[in-house]
């Protein structure tokens, strides 16, 4: 039972014990004897209970109302707390990020740095392999040279006493 229906409970009993009172007037307000264990007193009963009645329900009133202060006051101490325990979530997530952010940015400049590392060395490679192939063919080139300048030689000493008996190819007759 939450605490809105007990309160209208309350206060629908509260109405009908006032609705008793009222239409029972006559007979509450009739004096009558009444011991108090060590002297009589001449009171009228009704009223008496009436009275004890509003009391303990004042009583009760007043201890509901502070209980609920209280449940009012420890949820707002336990939502600071709350506040404060997620704040500092919030910086220990915020702090991890930062972290995180640090260390993937020093993996990334390592990588980049291997990476221009690799990349230099690729580089210095291909020109030690492209001065090797300049220099290989360099050294064909001239070998060849040579071979045709022989080639060539031999074909103009061959030629050169044809020509001097006067022998002309068939293509100049």
């Amino acid at each position: 039972m939450n605490i809105r229906a007990f309160s209208l409970t309350l206060v629908l009993v509260f109405v009908l014990l006032a609705a008793f009172a009222t239409l029972n007037w006559v007979a509450m307000a009739a004096p009558s004897t009444l011991s108090l264990g060590f002297v009589d007193v001449i009171a009228p009963l009704g009223l008496v209970m009436l009275v004890f009645t509003a009391a303990i329900s004042g009583l009760l009133i007043v201890y509901i109302v502070l209980l609920q202060a209280g449940i009012i006051l420890e949820a707002r101490r336990l939502t600071k707390e709350v506040k404060a325990q997620r704040e500092l979530a919030d910086t220990a997530e915020a702090s991890r990020f930062t972290e995180l952010r640090t260390l993937l940015e020093g993996e990334l400049r390592r990588i980049e740095a291997q990476t221009a590392a690799s990349n230099r060395e690729f580089v210095a490679r291909m020109e030690q392999s492209e001065r090797g192939m300049q220099q290989d063919l360099a050294e064909a080139t001239g070998t060849l040279s040579a071979c045709l300048g022989e080639i060539e030689d031999k074909l103009d000493r061959v030629l050169d006493p044809v020509h001097a008996l006067g022998m002309a190819p068939q293509a100049e007759r």
